[in-house]
């Protein structure tokens, strides 16, 4: 279990057996892993809880290893044992690659709710300066009216 991204990177996690029996239970976290060999067939339930963080949505990346390994040759063993590494840090890169794209499209977001701020004050400030250099000219009138 990673969280990927959303308030503080922190989740609840639960894991029951068939009979509701409680395998695993985390607060509050951002990575772990829980290995777990089954002795029952049934339906084994994952719960996540985001309730502490309410108004944070959170995206969480969960992998599932099933089903028993082949007996393989010595030889063969290390070669799949390495593959499995790799295969694990292909699956960090992704994960990594996924938090930061997440992070840049929030990123270009906020740039963007910026900038269309800052070109409203822009306008808002050069109308204001037309309208006190119009009135500067609109008083020079009045007064050499008057004056005559």
């Amino acid at each position: 279990m990673y969280v990927i991204a959303g308030g503080n990177y922190d989740v609840d996690c639960f894991v029951t057996d068939p009979l509701n029996n409680l395998l695993y239970q985390e607060r509050k976290k951002q990575y772990d892993s829980f290995s777990h060999t089954t002795t029952m067939k049934g339906v084994y339930k994952v719960c996540f809880s985001n309730e502490f963080s309410t108004f944070s949505h959170k995206t969480v990346y969960l992998d599932f290893r099933t089903g028993e390994d082949v007996r393989l040759m010595p030889a063969c063993l290390s070669v799949h044992e390495i593959l499995k590494v790799v295969s694990d840090s292909q699956t960090w890169y992704r994960l990594r690659e996924a938090q930061d794209r997440i992070r840049a499209e929030d990123l270009s977001e906020r740039v963007h709710f910026w900038s269309i701020g800052e070109t409203i004050i822009l306008f808002v400030v050069c109308i204001g300066q037309v309208l006190m250099l119009k009135s500067f000219f609109n008083e020079k009138k009045a007064n050499v009216a008057t004056s005559t």
